[in-house]
This record gives structure tokens, sequence and C-alpha cells, in this order.
């Protein structure tokens, strides 16, 4: 027979539970909406290499449930998916885990981005910025076997992950207790991590 604890009786009885997230998550769509404005001006300002068909005003807000049984929400600003390109920087709040700012790559421009961080490493690295290990873009958990962190000396071992890859994904993963999360600044970091990433898509 199915019995609960005393902790899942006690929140089966908290009535102002989902009062609590429906506000908090408003929150979190209220930061999005404010990265978006504040990235716009960066997406304007740069002199980026993009995919074919790139539209530099397309957005997308998304808020879902399930990642890995936790809510989500992100912002893709910019955004490009098509016919097998990725060019997209995504602003993803993960309830319980993390706020991550990540650029996703692949496509016909991957051998050139791949270049980039290659040829202008010392320019991206050093700013808490991390490379994921997974085969997928879609893995956002950080860490040992996760991640590998963009420092100057692993310029080596970053090279010889990029070199089989099919697609690159860089990431700045800020805990939901920082202060830059705690006084609203999520805008601000998404900014400079878009900066940081710059010199890996820029002409």
């Amino acid at each position: 027979m199915p019995r609960f604890t005393p902790e899942e009786l006690r929140l089966l009885a908290d009535a102002q539970f989902f009062a609590t997230k429906s506000r908090l998550m408003g929150r979190v769509r209220g930061l999005l909406e404010e990265t978006h404005a504040a990235l716009r001006a960066e997406v304007a300002a740069a002199a980026l290499t993009t995919p074919d068909g790139f539209n530099p005003a397309k957005v997308q807000f998304v808020k879902g449930e399930h990642l890995e049984d936790c809510p989500y929400q992100y912002l893709d600003f910019p955004k490009h998916f098509a016919g097998g390109e990725t060019f997209t920087f995504r602003t993803l709040f993960w309830w319980g885990h993390a706020f991550v700012f990540a650029l996703l790559l692949e496509g016909d421009r991957l051998l050139q981005y791949k270049q980039n961080l290659i040829n202008r490493y010392h320019q991206v690295a050093g700013r808490e910025l991390e490379m994921s290990l997974a085969p997928s873009l879609w893995e956002w958990k950080q860490g040992a076997g996760y991640t590998i962190p963009i420092t100057h000396d692993h310029k080596s071992q970053i090279s010889a992950v990029l070199s089989g890859r099919r697609s690159v994904k860089l990431a700045r993963f800020v805990a939901l207790g920082d202060p830059a999360v705690q006084e609203g600044r999520v805008a601000e970091v998404a900014v400079q991590t878009f900066r940081a990433l710059l010199p890996v898509v820029m002409t």
C-alpha cells in the first residue's frame, strides 16, 4: 500500500505552493523579457558570422514543466534553427539548478566557429565559460563528465574535444543563490556572456 512520508504530506497540504510557484515563474519571465531587450542592442551592433537565412529579430520564449522533472523557462535570442543549422543564444532558467547562458552552434559554418575559438582562445578563456562535452546540444548539466571549463590552461583539451564535434555548446552557469540572481541582474550577466562569446562568432 502506498504511504506518504511526513515531508511528502507537508507538501501535499501546502495550498500556497502553486501560487508561489506561479508568482516566481512570472518574475522569471520578466527577467527573460529584460534580457531580450538588453541583447537586442548587442546583436544589432555585432558583426556576426551567421547561417544563410538568419533573421536577427527572431526570438522565442518557452515555458515547460519537465526538464528532468523540474520546471524551466528560456529565451532564445538570437534564434536560428533551420535545416540542420543552429545559431542560437539561450538564456535558460532551470528550477532547482541554475541559470544557464549558452551559445548553440551547428551546421555549415561550424568549422569556422571552431577555428575562431582556437585562434582567439585567450580572448574567450578565463571568463567563467564552459564547453559542453555531451554529444547533444540539449544536455544542461554542469561539472565533471558534462562540461570542461574554458580556462587558459585547457586549450589543448578544448582543441581535442572540438576536433570531432558536429555541434558546439559554450555556456556560463550561474547558481540560483548567486548575488546576480538575487539582485535580478540576469540581463546583465546574459550580455556579459554574449560579449565574452563574440570572438567565436564574429567575422
